[in-house]
């Protein structure tokens, strides 16, 4: 279980990062120039009605959205994580997912963002953060 103050602390250190306040929501949201990588997500009305419909519930606890690379992605990880990971209509084709901050741990959401990180981050900071860790 994570908080959103770890969410921060891991965001921020990212290279640009810099957190605001998401526009629609009000909530905290982690981006770089280029956009948000990271934002808080709480369900809309549309969102909570979409899930009963197909008879799914909202998490208790706060949810976190992260940018992924693409769709195929999205869906690999939503398969192979499907506790701490998950979806919504108001996604469908769109490269990003939500992860139940109640249920992950710190070294797995540390990579979550960080890759939703790399997704936006300039390619050449991109390049240049991964060689400071052997990671090229």
């Amino acid at each position: 279980m994570v908080s959103i103050e770890d969410v921060r602390a891991i965001a921020l250190a990212l290279p640009g990062a810099v957190e605001a306040v998401s526009g629609h929501t009000g909530a905290a949201a982690w981006r770089l120039k280029s956009g948000q990588f990271a934002w808080l997500r709480g369900p809309t009305g549309a969102d909570l009605r979409q899930l009963a419909e197909v008879g799914r519930d909202w998490p208790e606890g706060a949810v976190l959205a992260v940018r992924v690379a693409d769709v195929g992605e999205k869906e690999a990880l939503l398969a192979a994580e499907p506790e701490a990971l998950f979806s919504i209509p108001h996604f469908d084709g769109y490269p990003g997912l939500l992860v139940r901050l109640d249920v992950i741990d710190r070294e797995r959401l540390a990579e979550l963002v960080t890759d939703a990180w790399l997704v936006r981050a300039p390619a050449r900071v991109a390049k240049d953060w991964l060689a400071e860790r052997g990671l090229d």
